[in-house]
Order: structure tokens, then C-alpha cells, then sequence
């Protein structure tokens, strides 16, 4: 994919990926960034614990005193607490010519829409309840934990409907990861007709 569409001086695009756990949201980043090399991930703060087998830069991992800080210093592009644990993107600083994706939580999408309005927010779905239930269970969540995150999960649909542009089933993963790719084709597009 090239970056030609974007001039050096363009502000880097957004595309803001949300959905409830289970769906495979880090799986799919991980492939678009392997995918297209103009897409730059900003990787999020969180102050849960990183669960077995979870690789160490999923997240930057800190604990609550190191995340209020990082707060209080107006370091956060949005931020959020969710199932009792916080969850924060900081301020973005992409490569030149890179575009920002982001996996994030429903609220951090709406103050990320509020902030910078011209971003592309993608709900992701599970094929179905239960598979999403399989795999929250295969990531070795107890189980007090995958009935609360599957709870959880249809209220964050429910409002991620309401803000998202795109709506993609993460049934077979190259296909939802080539959806995501021609969306984020098509944003760069629109941003390269506004420029010229």
C-alpha cells in the first residue's frame, strides 16, 4: 500500500477499533499492522494484569498511582475505566507520513470523535455469542469474569452501534482483516480529494 496519499504536512488519519472482548480485536491489529506498513499503532496504558501467555507489549502495563499521574499531566488522548480497571491511549506521536490505529474501549472512541471528528471508528463483532464466549474462555478468563465481560459485551454493542461507521464480523480473520484495509483505503482516499 503506498503513502503517497498523504502530503508530509497532512494530519495523520484515525481508525479506531472497538468491540467487546472476545472478538479479536488485538488479533486483527496485529494484522493490519503486519498488513500495511503506513498504519502506526498507538499502543494503550492499562492498569490490569497482564493475564498468562498475554504478550508483555499488549499494553503498557502500570499500576493506578503511575496511570492518575500520566492523568494529571494531560498525557491521555482519551482515557477510561472499565471493569474496574483503567485503560488510556496517549497522545499520539505516529512516524511521518503513518496513519494511527487504535483499539480502544466505546467511550475512548466517543472522546477520540469529540477531539478529532474526521476519525473512522470500526465495530467489530464476534460471528456469535457463544463463539465469543469460547474464546474469552480460551484466553483463560475465570469464569465470574466471562459471563461479566460477555454481559458487558452487549451493552458495549448496543452503543458502539451508535457511533461506529463500519460494522465488521470477525468470522474468518483475512476476510475482516481485508474489510478493515479498504475501509482504511477509502478514508485515505477521501483524505487525499480534500487536499487536492
Amino acid at each position: 500500500m503506498s503513502t503517497s496519499s498523504a502530503s508530509p504536512a497532512a494530519e495523520p488519519g484515525i481508525l479506531v477499533l472497538i468491540g467487546p472482548g472476545g472478538t479479536g480485536k488485538g488479533t486483527v491489529a496485529g494484522r493490519l499492522l503486519e498488513s500495511d506498513p503506513s498504519l502506526w499503532l498507538s499502543r494503550s496504558w492499562t492498569t490490569r494484569q497482564r493475564r498468562d501467555g498475554e504478550p508483555e507489549d499488549a499494553y503498557v502495563f502500570v499500576d493506578r498511582p503511575r496511570f492518575e499521574a500520566h492523568v494529571a499531566d494531560d498525557g491521555f488522548l482519551e482515557w477510561a475505566e472499565f471493569l474496574g480497571n483503567l485503560y488510556g491511549t496517549p497522545n499520539p506521536v505516529p512516524p511521518q507520513g503513518r496513519d494511527v490505529l487504535l483499539e480502544i474501549e466505546v467511550d475512548g472512541a466517543r472522546q477520540i470523535l469529540a477531539r478529532h471528528p474526521s476519525a473512522r471508528v470500526v465495530l467489530l463483532l464476534p460471528p456469535s455469542e457463544a463463539i465469543q464466549e469460547e474464546r474469552l474462555r480460551r484466553r483463560g478468563d475465570p469464569e465470574h469474569h466471562v459471563q461479566r465481560r460477555l454481559e458487558e459485551g452487549r451493552s458495549e454493542v448496543a452503543q458502539g452501534r451508535q457511533i461506529a461507521h463500519h460494522e465488521v464480523v470477525n468470522d474468518d480473520l483475512d476476510q475482516a482483516v481485508a474489510e478493515i484495509i479498504g475501509i482504511l483505503e477509502a478514508l485515505r482516499r477521501g483524505r487525499s480529494a480534500e487536499t487536492t
